[in-house]
């Protein structure tokens, strides 16, 4: 037995006499490897229990943030005027390029103009007409003024003359106010741009017979500014008439804009009209904001999505990537006093430069696990290190 063997096996007498009996009775090969299969739990019991998993806490960010509601738009001109003719005829001549950019006041379409010069040449021959009758009916009454006074004449022949006197001022005003239609029928034949806008293509060619006030000729929609239609529902509504503390409709709100393919809201504008009741199909009410669109890129039809200014409010904000979820919703790790890992279930709001917003569910002094995600384990304890949620979208341990 080696001089080592010797000092063992006299440390674990002074231990457990037991092993002394033992010692006595075995051989010293079984007494040395009983001896060394026992050391092991004594050793690891020496050394003590695993150190506690490490991870790093920080208490949430608290800061004054615009509060922003998103919604799926649809972008819509602000005017649509579909363009029909006045007056029926045959196209003449048209005179812009499909999907033309025009102001108002441009010509478009021209109406074949000859039966209606005709018709105010007529106009103007009976107009001539009823002014010589009126001539007649005029001198008639000088005569026999005097006739009458003198007694020549009956009073009943002075009052035929009158009267034919004014039927004949009559005719006068009814061959003018015929006159004034005709030369406006006239004018009806060239029809062109009742306001600034971009033209679609156009519904009939040269040679065309349109029909007054049935015929599409062509559509005019007003791009500059342009409106956005979305639909909010009833919470989204009552969250932001409280906020701005005079209803939705009276506020006059900032919205911001971004397309499909772009990830900035880099278009701004604001809300002008909120519909007067709610839809009872869908439980959503319509609003509309006005957007200028001086380059015209924003073209009606397409989706965007929509971002209406709700008002201001401190709230508390965590990195999103320190949000899990299970089957009751999204929560967030906590360490307690006593380094217990302990998880709170939150209501979350949107992403603000790259922090989630927490609503509920959270203390600004709980201490909030961001970093070794995957070594807390609720109920178990930890060893914290400290960090700090930084206004970036990362959260920078220090």
């Amino acid at each position: 037995m080696s001089p080592n063997h010797r000092k063992a096996l006299a440390e674990t007498k002074e231990l457990n006499p037991w092993f002394g009996w033992l010692a006595r009775t075995l051989p010293a090969p079984a007494t040395l490897a009983l001896l060394a299969g026992t050391s092991l739990p004594m050793q690891a019991a020496a050394q003590g229990a695993p150190p506690a998993p490490s991870v790093t806490v920080a208490t949430p960010l608290t800061r004054q943030i615009t509060e922003w509601d998103e919604h799926t738009a649809r972008i819509e001109p602000s005017a649509r005027v579909e363009i029909r003719p006045r007056v029926s005829g045959q196209v003449a001549e048209v005179h812009f390029r499909d999907g033309a950019l025009v102001r108002a006041g441009d010509l478009l379409f021209t109406i074949d103009q000859r039966p209606f010069r005709i018709a105010v040449e007529s106009a103007r021959a009976e107009l001539a007409r009823a002014e010589a009758r009126l001539t007649l009916a005029e001198q008639q009454v000088q005569r026999y003024t005097p006739l009458v006074q003198q007694r020549f004449a009956p009073e009943s022949e002075m009052d035929t003359r009158r009267s034919t006197l004014r039927e004949a001022q009559a005719g006068i005003a009814a061959a003018r106010a015929a006159l004034h239609q005709a030369e406006l029928e006239l004018e009806w034949t060239e029809i062109r741009a009742p306001r600034p806008g971009r033209v679609s293509d156009r519904r009939v060619d040269a040679g065309n017979l349109v029909q007054q006030g049935t015929t599409l000729m062509t559509m005019l929609l007003a791009l500059d500014p342009v409106y956005v239609t979305f639909d909010a529902s009833e919470a989204q509504y009552l969250r932001f008439a409280r906020a701005t503390r005079g209803g939705m409709r009276e506020a006059t709100a900032t919205v911001q804009l971004r397309l499909l393919d772009e990830t900035e809201f880099g278009h701004e504008g604001r809300l002008d009209f909120v519909d007067s009741a709610f839809d009872g199909r869908s439980g959503t009410i319509r609003g509309r904001a006005t957007l200028p669109n001086p380059d015209l890129f924003l073209t009606p039809g397409s989706f965007a999505r929509l971002r209406l200014q709700a008002g201001e409010a401190p709230a508390l904000m965590v990195p999103d990537a320190a949000v899990m979820a299970d089957q009751s919703g999204r929560m967030l790790l906590t360490v307690a006093p006593d380094g217990t890992v302990a998880p709170r279930t939150v209501r979350l709001g949107p992403l603000v430069d790259g922090l989630r917003v927490v609503r509920s569910g959270l203390a600004p002094e709980d201490r909030v696990v961001i970093g070794g995600l995957h070594r807390a384990r609720p109920g178990t304890k930890v060893a914290i290190e400290q960090g700090r949620i930084g206004p970036s979208p990362l959260a920078a341990a220090q």
